[in-house]
């Protein structure tokens, strides 16, 4: 039996994952959404959604792809010309990209704000002090004083001066639904989600086919190295970027990627 072979799922911490591992990534998110509902951030429902997210990632050779790359580009544009960028955060966000989130939040100066479906005042704030001890200020999605209009359930509890009026928003791990009411209202929607056809990617304007530990950090890299650049400068990164394009590379590595 190799040493791969006696790293189990079940691990107490992450360091005890050995970074050389060839599932390392999908041995990473596994633990990290565990813990996550083990410390109340994370809903039992979320697991299943990183199941299928961890299937689609195995398909996509478990890196990124050029095309999300430039993915990843245009939206840290997008986020950078924006008057009111917006990340929305949920219990599989918080529980996988904490840290991440909170340094994209400072590098293109945006806004966190708890976004839940299976939303308890317990659960906001679990996640809200989860965000702020790994390093966040100010953590919006607590007042819930606005409605995402044509939505029923709770995702639809927004702050009036958070995701309710941004122009820009990031949206990771999104359900279809919420997507297109977004969609709908006007905003500028970047997805990041490993099933290309799924609603959520399908209706972006930037649609990200990655994972989020990948995507997020490769998103502040980019911002960081265009944070000089002129308005003309993103302006022309966001044009050339092609959504469509973008969708169909990501789908034909997944049908016929080398595995």
């Amino acid at each position: 039996m190799s040493d791969y072979d006696s790293v189990s799922a079940d691990v107490e911490h992450e360091e005890e994952i050995p970074e050389d591992h060839p599932r390392y990534q999908d041995l990473l998110t596994r633990h990290r959404i565990e813990a996550g509902v083990e410390k109340g951030i994370t809903h039992l429902q979320g697991m299943h959604a990183e199941g299928r997210g961890s299937a689609f990632d195995y398909l996509l050779g478990e890196e990124t792809i050029p095309s999300a790359d430039d993915a990843e580009r245009a939206a840290a544009a997008h986020l950078l010309l924006a008057e009111h960028p917006v990340l929305s955060i949920n219990g599989n966000v918080a529980a996988l990209v904490p840290g991440e989130m909170v340094a994209l939040a400072e590098a293109v100066d945006a806004d966190l704000e708890v976004n839940l479906f299976n939303r308890t005042p317990e659960r906001i704030d679990a996640i809200a002090d989860h965000l702020r001890e790994h390093g966040a200020g100010d953590v919006k999605g607590l007042e819930a004083d606005a409605r995402i209009p044509n939505l029923e359930h709770k995702r639809a509890k927004v702050d009036a001066d958070g995701i309710y009026d941004a122009d820009v928003v990031l949206v990771p791990l999104e359900d279809g639904d919420r997507a297109e009411a977004l969609d709908e209202m006007g905003k500028t929607e970047i997805v990041i989600d490993l099933n290309p056809l799924s609603r959520s990617p399908q209706v972006a304007d930037v649609p990200i086919v990655d994972n989020i530990i990948r995507a997020v950090p490769n998103m502040t890299e980019h911002a960081r190295a265009l944070a000089d650049s002129d308005e003309a400068e993103l302006e022309a990164i966001i044009e050339d970027f092609d959504r469509e394009r973008a969708l169909e590379n990501a789908e034909e590595r997944i049908r016929s990627g080398d595995l």
